[in-house]
């Protein structure tokens, strides 16, 4: 009888510890999906800057390279280059001018996208915590 009582509780032990370990096991699961969910959010806003940028550099091009061909072409030719080759040599100037600041623009939103980790630090932390505790139980 007394034999039967201790496998009755050693049942009961083993039962609740695979309870708690399910339990444990949906906590961490949650915790994964949350802390993912969070470095998503951090990427998604890296991309968001990245296209701003884009929008931007875009947009410059098209309001300002007119303008500033026209302008570098007007100081080339009263130096005494042709109407035509100082059109050319502006638009080039200038074409490089503005792919350099949109270059600049898309390197700070790359950046920013490999500044953000994608690693799950507290997953990993709270699973290591809860895997000593489990060999030091076992």
């Amino acid at each position: 009888m007394a034999k039967l009582a201790e496998n009755t509780h050693l049942s009961e032990l083993i039962g609740g510890l695979l309870s708690d370990l399910t339990g444990l096991f949906r906590k961490e699961i949650d915790l994964a999906k949350t802390e993912a969910s969070e470095k998503l959010s951090k990427a998604l806003s890296g991309v968001e800057v990245l296209m701003v940028g884009l929008v931007l550099a875009i947009g410059a091009v098209g309001i300002l390279l007119s303008a500033l061909v026209s302008g570098l072409a007007a100081v080339l030719t009263r130096n005494g280059m042709s109407e035509i080759t100082a059109n050319a040599v502006a638009a080039v100037i200038i074409g490089l001018i503005i792919a350099a600041i949109a270059w600049l623009l898309i390197s700070r939103g790359i950046s920013a996208l490999r500044g953000t980790q994608l690693k799950l630090d507290r997953t990993t932390a709270s699973l290591r915590r809860d895997s000593a505790i489990l060999k030091e139980k076992v």
